[in-house]
């Protein structure tokens, strides 16, 4: 007689790839939690259930999160058909609900202590983990041919500190904080914007696009940055790009993420 697939989810970190794993997850059936920092530093946040720190609930496409205290409250939104988002970087939540899979999903380039033990089956998103050490499954994130792909043993690509190219631009396409400071921007996202527009002020020092194209990520208002840190991203490729939508890249990982789980659950 077939087993019964194990459908308790728990996502460390709530950003754009998270959120498209989640979305996908959610769609074939699974419950899933998701953990997020007080004070996420997301970009991509028209498509990230991290929102739902800052504005009490967010909805990606046709499903919605919404941030909760503790696992009765997040029962409770589960019963509901949505999705909690629950504040704990220390994954206190992991210890009292259990999950079948834990998805480490922060995006940090490295392992930040995710282990095997932490779950029956744990999955990493991204360079860091090694496959069949730390974590049972590892998803590769980098755009390209391999993207999506899930390796049982061994590592996705390493980190070059390059993002992928879009429209004949990669480094260009991202905006860096050219100081310290509390972020305030001048732009909203979705705004079309032109080479040398100021998009954010770091304090007294402004932010300014590098190209053309469709503001399609930026940093939450009035969050502390560093120099160099990550706070937005422009799309050349403007209006052709729907940024209200689950992007290619997280619709892929999160297959990705699928596959894993359903290899190491056959029936």
């Amino acid at each position: 007689m077939p087993r019964k697939l194990p459908r308790k989810v728990l996502i460390k970190g709530a950003g754009d790839l998270a959120s498209g794993v989640a979305h996908r997850l959610y769609r074939a059936g699974f419950n899933t939690i998701m953990l997020e920092l007080a004070k996420p530093l997301v970009v991509r946040r028209s498509v990230a259930y991290a929102t739902a720190v800052y504005a009490g609930r967010m909805k990606v496409e046709d499903v919605e999160a919404k941030l909760c205290q503790g696992m009765e409250e997040a029962g409770e939104l589960l019963a509901r058909g949505l999705i909690p988002v629950i504040i704990d970087p220390d994954e206190d939540t992991r210890q009292e609900w259990e999950p079948d899979i834990f998805i480490d999903a922060i995006l940090a380039k490295k392992n930040t202590g995710t282990t095997k033990d932490k779950a029956p089956l744990v999955i990493g998103l991204g360079p860091g983990f090694v496959a069949g050490e730390d974590v049972h499954a590892v998803i590769e994130t980098k755009r390209g041919h391999d993207l999506g792909k899930v390796y049982y043993a061994g590592n996705a690509a390493p980190n070059t500190g390059t993002p992928g190219e879009i429209g004949g631009f990669a480094r260009e396409r991202l905006l860096r904080a050219p100081a310290a400071g509390k972020f305030n921007p001048r732009k909203e996202l979705g705004d079309l914007v032109r080479k040398g527009d100021i998009i954010a002020m770091i304090g007294t020092v402004p932010l300014r696009a590098e190209i053309d194209g469709l503001l399609r990520g930026l940093l939450y208002p009035g969050l502390e940055v560093w120099e160099g840190m990550k706070v937005g991203d422009i799309d050349p490729r403007g209006r052709d790009i729907d940024y209200l939508t689950i992007s290619d890249k997280a619709r892929a990982v999160g297959g990705g993420v699928l596959e894993a789980i359903l290899h190491f659950n056959r029936w």
